[in-house]
């Protein structure tokens, strides 16, 4: 296990129980004792945790990981997610992209689809996004027209958020808003764990023609801190086989069409 992944899994034990000693991360990470030291050491340099005598408490941030320093969870999801949900755009399409790492997944699928890449007229597709790290993926893979949204970065997401990307959005129209979200309930709809992001995705999602939310299963019938949109506005949900029949039943009884990679 390298050390972005020890971290990873210590801000997830911290997540957890908001408590952990030096001796109980060690054991159930099977590493040695100094190195949980230093990790901790580390990670309270960057203000992620708070050393304690013996271990560590958590601080708010650990339950909103710098996307740097995610491991890639549920990586067979994301990815299957990812050309899923790829799929349902078009060529010569407006789509809209947010962040995380599931949307990273989104983003590769459509970099490779050789029929969003044509430079005949009227097939390039156009990406609208106000995540850097996006934007930086389809740059580097694709010849599509990529447009990023203003803003202040986040650094826990590189997502650009503030009214200057806002007053971007409220400009343009979106075909497909293909959205990552923290948190997908039948009661509370869509939402993300920080107000600025969720005010940037609530533009896009009042900019789209079409709504389509990206979730891995353990996103489904759970919540967040900031709303979204609620599940009205919501046409497609894509995510993977793992959610529980039930939770799918209810989210497809509310009108969204379920697509399970």
């Amino acid at each position: 296990m390298d050390r972005y992944a020890r971290w990873n899994a210590l801000l997830e034990l911290l997540a957890e129980s908001g408590r952990v000693t030096v001796e109980d991360a060690a054991e159930r990470l099977d590493v040695s004792q100094a190195t949980i030291r230093r990790d901790f050491d580390q990670l309270a340099q960057q203000q992620m945790i708070t050393r304690t005598r013996g271990g560590a408490v958590a601080n708010g941030v650990s339950y909103d990981l710098p996307l740097r320093y995610k491991t890639a969870k549920h990586s067979a999801e994301k990815q299957r997610i990812g050309e899923a949900a790829a799929t349902l755009v078009e060529p010569g399409t407006v789509v809209g992209l947010n962040g995380g790492t599931t949307m990273t997944e989104v983003a590769r699928a459509l970099a490779v689809r050789p029929d969003l890449n044509a430079s005949g007229d009227g097939a390039q597709l156009t990406v609208v996004t106000n995540a850097l790290n996006i934007a930086n993926e389809l740059l580097v893979r694709s010849r599509m027209k990529i447009v990023v949204a203003g803003g202040v970065v986040r650094p826990q997401s590189f997502e650009l958020v503030g009214p200057l990307g806002g007053a971007l959005l409220k400009e343009v129209t979106l075909d497909i808003v293909l959205l990552g979200v923290d948190a997908l309930d039948v009661e509370l709809g869509a939402a993300a764990h920080h107000e600025g992001e969720a005010a940037m995705n609530s533009l896009m999602v009042a900019r789209a023609k079409r709504v389509v939310v990206i979730a891995d299963s353990s996103k489904l019938g759970g919540h967040a801190f900031a709303r979204i949109c609620p599940i009205g506005k919501v046409q497609t949900l894509v995510t993977d086989s793992g959610a529980a029949p039930g939770v799918i039943e209810a989210i497809r009884d509310a009108g969204v069409e379920v697509i399970c990679a």
